[in-house]
């Protein structure tokens, strides 16, 4: 790890620390509070796929007649971990994106699905992403959420893109989350086998593969100081957004109208 990453991890570490020990790892406490936790998060497992995509688009040749990468080494780098995000071996062993394969986990434990896959059905007939956000019924952390994605996304810096997805996204689930799904699944007698596999699989790449395959990319893309500074800024607003929306799901989880959330979800 090269001192200037070094540098980013030490200005994020509170941060980081702060997303890490949320209190809404406390508050998992049935398959319920677990159901709920994922019916939110998987607006966040969706909307990673669209930053990895958008430095794919970025840093390779999506395009015909196809033309060199300006940046071979970064292509290479973000090639390696679309294979793994968008064509991985779920537990049977079949081919899935890691959404694909949290889709499955939710469908395994009854999380309602509805809420996410309505949002993309009606997606597909949208022209603006950002818009479409804004006039969704969703909570306003999950819209504040998806919308510095996209706006990311839309306008920002390849190497901004790159700091949203490396430092804001990966290694951000700590493995305490595993340990209380292994110890509901005892607890409750379930099968949470597809949730298991998905966060293994999640430790395994982000630990081993992707987070020094990021770290090499971010180092790759920032040849001077003010895209470095930017990094840092990118870094902390992903992560500031993303521990409101732990917030909420903390707030859904602990409140009592968890009956009602599925219906306040459901978009226009």
């Amino acid at each position: 790890m090269n001192n200037q990453i070094t540098e980013v991890l030490d200005e994020i570490r509170e941060l980081r620390i702060k997303l890490k020990n949320h209190p809404v790892y406390s508050s998992l406490k049935t398959v319920e509070d677990i159901q709920i936790f994922m019916q939110i998060h998987a607006f966040a497992v969706w909307d990673f796929m669209s930053l990895l995509k958008a430095l794919q688009n970025k840093l390779t040749c999506v395009h015909v007649p196809w033309l060199p990468s300006e940046n071979s080494k970064a292509a290479r780098l973000i090639n390696q971990i679309v294979v793994d995000e968008e064509s991985d071996l779920n537990v049977d062993g079949l081919v899935k994106s890691h959404f694909e394969m949290y889709i499955e986990a939710m469908e395994e434990i009854s999380a309602d699905t509805t809420p996410i896959n309505t949002f993309l059905e009606q997606l597909s007939k949208e022209k603006n992403i950002l818009l479409y956000i804004d006039n969704s019924r969703l909570d306003d952390s999950i819209k504040n959420f998806l919308k510095f994605t996209f706006h990311t996304v839309l306008n920002g810096k390849t190497h901004e893109i790159a700091s949203a997805f490396t430092f804001g996204r990966e290694e951000i689930i700590p493995d305490m989350f595993f340990e209380i799904v292994k110890n509901t699944e005892k607890k409750e007698d379930v099968s949470l086998r597809k949730i298991n596999y998905y966060l293994e699989r999640h430790i395994e790449l982000d630990g081993d593969e992707h987070g020094p395959l990021a770290h090499e990319m971010i180092s790759d893309l920032c040849d001077e100081d003010l895209k470095w500074k930017e990094v840092v800024s990118t870094s902390k607003k992903a992560l500031e957004l993303r521990i409101s929306l732990w917030d909420h799901i903390n707030n859904e989880i602990t409140s009592k109208t968890k009956k009602q959330f599925s219906k306040d979800l459901i978009l226009n």
